[in-house]
């Protein structure tokens, strides 16, 4: 079986509209994937910076995949939350991107949107808080509803992956 080894790490946040953000991670393959060793998602801890815009997590990614074909291609998908003073949390943005097919060092930049709602939810969103989310965080990677959703952009998380492909020869890819 071809393997893909996946180390490396999200190492923050920038143009989001507060601080004090932190960011749900997870990845999603084919049904040809299989997790040999490490998290399939996980959380990075609140960073609360003093002095820019940019949250600071350094949260490590480290996962080994085994597989029989490419189909389905592991892809990372982000949620970035804001914690206010009261503890309370609120989505600021979905985003997803590809796992890079190409063995080495990747910096990505994942760009970030949430949706935006009918005029009522944004207005109680300005005195409440809160937000419209997604009833299935499915649609952030599959693309199949995503059309329909009327969306705000918001800011970009920034992630370094490391790729190694092992076997992949084997099995017919070149790298």
């Amino acid at each position: 079986m071809a393997e893909l080894h996946i180390i490396g790490q999200i190492v923050g946040a920038s143009g989001f509209p507060r601080s004090s953000l932190f960011c749900k991670w997870g990845v999603h393959t084919g049904g040809a994937w299989h997790l040999l060793s490490g998290l399939r998602e996980g959380q990075t801890q609140v960073d609360c910076p003093q002095a820019s815009d940019t949250a600071f997590w350094s949260h490590p990614i480290d996962l080994h995949y085994a597989t029989k074909g490419l189909q389905g291609w592991p892809k990372l998908h982000l949620q970035v939350w804001h914690q206010d003073s009261f503890g309370r949390c609120e989505l600021f943005g979905y985003g997803y991107c590809h796992v890079p097919s190409s063995p080495g060092h990747h910096r990505l930049r994942c760009v970030t949107w949430r949706p935006l709602g009918s005029w009522q939810e944004q207005l109680a969103q300005m005195f409440v808080g809160g937000g419209p989310q997604l009833r299935s965080p499915d649609v952030i990677y599959t693309g199949a509803d995503r059309y329909r959703l009327h969306t705000v952009a918001m800011g970009t998380v920034e992630l370094e992956l490391g790729i190694i492909l092992r076997h992949f020869d084997k099995h017919g890819v070149e790298s």
